[in-house]
């Protein structure tokens, strides 16, 4: 029991993870399903659910770096589909990662900013210099960006976009000016991922909430969004049969920390750490974070709640006047209703799920209504 396995909570790089050998659950089969189907993706999970991660390896498959992937699924799957298709397997290209996670958006300018450094950093790689007259015209330049590396490079670019929504939940309920202008430069930045579709290989936008398409992707309506999908259910957090297949060694260290059997030790994570369900038929997945940090521990402790609830979170609760335990198995919501939520809006019910405070506990059918 001397010989754990390294853990990688807090690991958002997929290449350091298999590189400095982390255990890793194999997610690489959504990876390559989504690949194959489609090409502009949305998908919204909460915190430290993996979503980074998730984002990382995704880079690490188009950009070609196939020996990160010896040993799992997609390792075999690209190159028998590449030899279906007669095109070259693991073919590398230009790749754009948006990472909206570092910074405080609640001064004036902040995301403007950000959107700079960012843009900055990718148009020097292929000699783009914007006149200080185009700096702030953010679209414009991401449109500029992508035609230009098309040119040169005569592929398409892929497009990672994590957490686009931290400046806007950041803002909301303490600036709602400064929010409204945050909405309109993304409204305007994203749209981009729909006039240049051309210039586009594949892309894929993560956060944590899902906000309406009226106020954010209205012009994305090529945009595919997975959060609900019960084939996709799996994409993020640790099913039960994930569990069970990987983390033996770590099961039986905790067991024993705890003087418990394999079965209520099991029995004991469950009803901790599972519950999250994202899809009316989809599995059932454990927090990753919160997992992962018991077995490290070896201890069944809060992990995810002890890492603080959104500040947003604690405002937006604050104006929607709901009292919580009335909450647990009483409600009831439509699709329309649980996928989408503005920030005006005064039912908290979308924004708990999105949040993962609130799960999927049922569904009815005949009234099409999740529980």
């Amino acid at each position: 029991m001397n010989n754990l396995r390294k853990l990688p909570i807090g690991v958002q790089s997929f290449k350091v993870l298999r590189n400095d050998r982390y255990l890793y659950v194999d997610k690489t089969e959504y990876l390559f399903r989504l690949v194959q189907s489609g090409r502009v993706y949305f998908l919204s999970r909460p915190r430290r659910f993996g979503k980074s991660l998730f984002l990382s390896t995704l880079a690490a498959y188009f950009l070609g770096q196939k020996e990160l992937f010896t040993g799992l699924y997609l390792e075999k799957a690209e190159e028998e589909q590449a030899r279906f298709e007669q095109r070259t397997a693991w073919e590398a290209y230009p790749v754009l990662y948006l990472d909206f996670n570092v910074g405080k958006y609640t001064d004036s300018g902040a995301l403007n900013e950000r959107l700079h450094i960012m843009l900055c950093a990718e148009e020097s790689v292929y000699g783009i210099s914007p006149s200080k007259e185009e700096q702030p015209f953010f679209a414009s330049r991401f449109e500029k960006f992508l035609k230009i590396v098309y040119q040169q490079t005569g592929k398409q670019v892929v497009i990672l976009v994590d957490e686009y929504d931290k400046p806007l939940l950041q803002t909301m309920g303490v600036n709602e000016t400064l929010n409204e202008q945050y909405r309109n430069t993304l409204k305007a930045f994203y749209s981009v991922i729909k006039t240049c579709d051309q210039y586009i290989r594949f892309a894929f936008l993560t956060g944590v909430t899902k906000f309406s398409k009226i106020s954010i992707f209205s012009d994305l309506n090529n945009l595919e969004d997975i959060s609900l999908r019960n084939d996709y259910a799996g994409i993020c957090g640790i099913t039960e049969q994930e569990l069970e297949q990987n983390f033996e060694p770590e099961i039986e260290a905790l067991s024993i920390a705890e003087g418990l059997t394999r079965s209520k030790t099991l029995a004991a994570l469950k009803k901790q750490y599972d519950g999250y369900l994202f899809a009316k038929a989809g599995v059932n997945v454990y927090n990753p974070f919160s997992l992962l940090s018991a077995f490290k521990a070896k201890d069944f402790g809060s992990y995810w709640f002890s890492t603080g609830t959104p500040t947003f979170l604690v405002n937006y609760l604050k104006e929607a006047h709901y009292f919580i335990p009335d909450l647990d198995g009483k409600v009831e919501l439509n699709e329309s209703g649980l996928d989408t939520y503005r920030a005006v809006t005064e039912n908290a019910l979308p924004i708990l799920f999105q949040s993962g405070y609130l799960t999927i506990i049922g569904y009815i059918k005949e009234a099409r209504l999740y529980k």
